[in-house]
């Protein structure tokens, strides 16, 4: 999946599940999976690589109610985003959906640009809550703890919180590179004092603590005049020889 964000869509309907896939992958920020019943869903979250940032959930499923699958997963510890899917928007219905834990309650027919506008809404406020944690490469990043994660040695990388703030805007970036003037922006604000040496500097530390190689990125890349993220570039064999 690169660095696209991976989705979960839930939903019997395999047109909507296919055009739903296709319309998230246009802007090269998503990935999508999909589960044409609960059980299906339940054994990809259960996988031991799984990774899904949120998932799109519908309601009337052959094998269930989503809304029942919900309370199950929150149960089971789930926290991403969700997002119910449904063909009804009366008040009992939409109440009943929240409760259940979902996060938003769509009804159909919707328009997509509503759905990606919600659906971003909802990965933004998951990503600064304390539950956030997302996969990087070998590492599990939290970022309200601004720490990096290496299961594998059991290892933790305390982040400053401008280090944190980098990884977290270049992971949302998914595949796209970031310009630097773009990255100081997002991370420094406007500030006439701060200039792309500073970026540069966070950058390389950021580097030393990562990179098996720090001289030879393969996670944290400069392209195009900024910089990107390849997770897949840096395997869990390489992320061991990174020194402790």
């Amino acid at each position: 999946m690169a660095n696209e964000r991976p989705i979960l869509i839930v939903d019997d309907d395999p047109d909507l599940s296919q055009m739903l896939a296709e319309q998230l992958a246009l802007e090269g920020e998503f990935a999508a999976v999909g589960a044409g019943t609960l059980a299906e869903a339940e054994r990809l979250l259960a996988a031991p690589d799984a990774r899904f940032d949120a998932v799109l959930l519908d309601v009337g499923m052959p094998d269930g109610d989503g809304r029942d699958f919900c309370i199950r997963l929150r149960r089971l510890g789930h926290k991403m985003p969700i997002l119910m899917l449904t063909g009804s928007d009366a008040e009992r219905d939409v109440v009943r959906g929240l409760e259940s834990g979902a996060n938003d309650y769509i009804a159909k027919p919707f328009r997509l640009a509503e759905l990606l506008a919600r659906l971003r809404a909802q990965l933004r406020t998951f990503e600064n809550s304390e539950d956030a944690a997302f996969s990087i490469g070998p590492y599990t990043f939290r970022p309200s703890a601004k720490l990096l994660v290496d299961p594998a040695r059991n290892r933790r990388i305390r982040l400053t919180e401008k280090e944190a703030a980098i990884l977290k805007f270049l992971y949302r970036a998914g595949s796209r590179s970031v310009a630097r003037q773009v990255l100081l922006g997002e991370v420094w604000g406007y500030n006439a004092a701060v200039t792309t040496h500073t970026l540069e500097t966070h950058i390389y530390r950021l580097r030393q603590k990562i990179e098996p190689d720090p001289g030879h990125s393969r996670l944290l890349l400069t392209e195009g005049g900024g910089y990107r993220l390849d997770p897949e570039g840096l395997p869990a064999a390489a992320a061991a020889a990174v020194p402790a």
